[in-house]
């Protein structure tokens, strides 16, 4: 546990900033995420320096696939997060609300990700912002040592949490859900509002941070392909057409362990939005083997980047990252990985 410190005080009562949802905290009450705590007048991190989850991964099972792709990532996680997602399937960390994990300091955390080889940390399993403090702290250090950080997130964030992950944040996949659709948010995220994510967007575009997006595309409550239309039409307009997207397959979890998985062909019409709305890169995730796992270049139409799940199998690109057939020119920062390289290894806890 240690003093939080994005928070504003009105009087008693403690209002927290780390997410949008803004928990008036008095004396004594801990915040939706569970994490967050005002104890006599001073807002905590509960689970500062508390790792509930932590797993080497390659950088594209984030999805991020088009910042340093190939290399290896330390990911880790506490309990706790800003939403109650029906379908989540890290459900026994992001909705328990008892506080548990092993002691890690942030200097613990960068000295493990140098001795396992691991070029980044990533953030991730439950919601990075409801403990951006202990993110900082991690991703300054790691900066210092050469390493890069990634956020996985819901990206419903405040002003407060934008200015302090620009210190130390280089990439970010916003996992959108549902298309964004305000609706279905709020029946199976108990949010209110959607308009804080594509506001975050906006800020973390301007500052530069690598950002990608997911989509997961749940069955029936979340594929109308007219919201898609909204969704990729934002994306073209506000992020640029050289923004990845990847659309997801959802698969029984949770409280939506009654849906079937989404159907390819489902993921096939998302993707098919994308593109006829301009942009240039756009996948399908959680089906290993389909096509639309693999880069493309969107001049020729050539594979550049070949990938079978989590792994690149096949790399067309220079060293400056131009078509080697054509010399386009893509949108992807990092060098040719080493596509023998072992990137997986067993859970750590």
């Amino acid at each position: 546990m240690k003093a939080a410190k994005l928070f504003e005080r009105n009087g008693n009562i403690l209002i927290c900033k780390a997410c949008a949802r803004g928990c008036r905290l008095k004396d004594g009450q801990t915040g939706f995420c569970g994490v967050r705590k005002n104890i006599d007048g001073k807002m905590y991190l509960l689970v500062y320096g508390k790792v509930a989850a932590l797993h080497i991964d390659p950088i594209e099972k984030k999805p991020v696939t088009h910042y340093m792709p190939g290399t290896r990532i330390l990911s880790i996680g506490t309990v706790g997060c800003s939403w109650a997602c029906k379908y989540c399937q890290n459900y026994d960390l992001s909705q328990r609300r008892n506080i548990y994990g092993e002691e890690m300091s942030p200097e613990d955390l960068v000295n493990l990700a140098i001795n396992e080889n691991c070029e980044g940390i990533a953030y991730t399993y439950n919601e990075p912002s409801i403990y951006i403090e202990y993110a900082y702290d991690t991703g300054i250090l790691a900066h210092k040592k050469g390493i890069f950080n990634i956020f996985v997130s819901n990206g419903f964030y405040t002003e407060y949490t934008i200015n302090m992950a620009k210190e130390f944040l280089d990439a970010i996949t916003i996992d959108i859900k549902g298309n964004g659709a305000l609706k279905f948010l709020q029946e199976n995220t108990l949010i209110n509002d959607n308009k804080p994510i594509f506001d975050t967007l906006l800020a973390l575009k301007d500052s530069g941070i690598h950002i990608e997006i997911t989509d997961l595309v749940i069955p029936k409550i979340g594929d109308d392909l007219e919201e898609a239309r909204k969704l990729t039409k934002f994306i073209y307009e506000n992020l640029g057409p050289d923004t990845p997207v990847h659309f997801l397959r959802f698969f029984p979890e949770y409280k939506l362990s009654f849906l079937p998985p989404t159907p390819i062909e489902t993921l096939e019409k998302h993707h098919k939005i994308a593109r006829d709305s301009g942009l240039k890169y756009v996948y399908i995730g959680n089906v290993p083997g389909h096509p639309l796992e693999n880069t493309y270049c969107p001049n020729c139409g050539r594979i550049v980047v070949e990938r079978f799940g989590f792994d690149i199998i096949g790399w067309h690109l220079n060293d400056r990252n131009e078509c080697e057939y054509c010399g386009y020119k893509l949108n992807i920062i990092g060098k040719k990985p080493d596509i023998s390289r072992d990137r997986n290894v067993e859970f750590i806890f």
